[in-house]
């Protein structure tokens, strides 16, 4: 889909970003309905897909449901959403979607209309069955160009009850992602975590403060002490990794003044199991007031890998410069 399609999606009130959508839902004890899609099937697509920090069933769901997208079938893919109780919103574009019936109306019109070539797939999951953190791509034919997004998700019933979409504007690419992002007075501020309350277990709710509260001091040393050895720190926004525990410590201290995720930013919703997770923050007021991080966990509870993602495209080079210069060490 071209990003002229996409705007204009967007205009008629559509969800655009919409499709950026990788759903999942319905535990494997609960058969998917039968598929009406008279279109041929796609192969499903086999990219490495990383799910040690993920429980069978949640994997299930999620391949399943980007199986159905990959296949644009909108009814077989819709059957991952519930029908009672749904929130869906682009963090990027600050569209948000409330109800099944709207957000089904927008893949009804746009989903058939991808060519066969285009593909859906998750890279990595992370989460149980009642809330997972899924890191995913949507491939250039869907959109004119990549996305590669962190999405955190909700589920309840068997069905995805919540969603929310991140990913970073410079790489879909500035001036496109401002063509189509909701000005401010419309873009979303609630993106529905009122509505599903905290799922994720305590011992990843306590992992998670601890980590945001010394983002949110800059406090690099406590931060660090969080991660495992040999962990992996990933921004996809500055496509960097930092590795190694002494060297995220560095890296956090040097970068404690420009990283958007860092001082006065608070805890906007917690997804995810045992094994790792993540969270959403937030920062009302500042030039990039929102974003995600992905953990994963050891069996101590430690950080052996964050990955986060935010919107590079609200920044300009120097902002970015600087904070690749942070990754350097002296």
């Amino acid at each position: 889909m071209s990003q002229l399609t996409r705007r204009a999606a967007l205009t008629s009130g559509a969800a655009v970003a919409l499709t950026a959508l990788g759903a999942t839902v319905v535990p494997s004890a609960i058969a998917a309905p039968a598929r009406t899609s008279t279109s041929t099937p796609t192969p499903t697509p086999d990219p490495v897909l990383e799910t040690s920090h993920a429980t069978p069933e949640a994997v299930g769901l999620l391949v399943s449901a980007f199986r159905d997208k990959t296949d644009r079938d909108v009814d077989a893919f819709m059957a991952h959403f519930s029908q009672r109780q749904l929130t869906y919103t682009d963090g990027t574009l600050g569209a948000k979607y409330a109800t099944w019936s709207e957000l089904r109306a927008v893949f009804a019109q746009f989903m058939p209309a991808w060519p066969s070539t285009i593909r859906s797939y998750p890279t990595r999951i992370i989460g149980d069955a009642r809330s997972a953190m899924a890191l995913f791509v949507d491939s250039p034919e869907m959109f004119g160009h990549e996305l590669r997004i962190i999405a955190p998700i909700d589920f309840r019933g068997g069905k995805i009850v919540r969603e929310v979409d991140y990913w970073d504007g410079r790489h879909f690419g500035s001036d496109a992602t401002a063509a189509i992002r909701n000005p401010p007075g419309q873009f979303a501020t609630d993106f529905g975590e009122a509505t599903v309350g905290e799922q994720s277990p305590a011992l990843l709710r306590r992992v998670v403060s601890g980590l945001a509260d010394a983002f949110a001091a800059g406090d690099a040393a406590a931060a660090s002490e969080l991660f495992t050895t040999d962990a992996t720190f990933e921004d996809l926004t500055l496509h960097a990794a930092v590795v190694g525990q002494p060297a995220i410590a560095g890296f956090l201290d040097r970068a404690r003044d420009l990283l958007p995720y860092g001082l006065g930013t608070t805890i906007r919703h917690v997804v995810g199991g045992a094994q790792g997770g993540g969270y959403e923050w937030k920062k009302p007021g500042a030039q990039v007031d929102h974003g995600v991080i992905a953990l994963e966990l050891d069996r101590q509870a430690r950080i052996s890998r964050l990955t986060t993602v935010w919107d590079g495209s609200l920044v300009d080079d120097a902002v970015i410069t600087a904070m690749l210069t942070a990754t350097v060490e002296q």
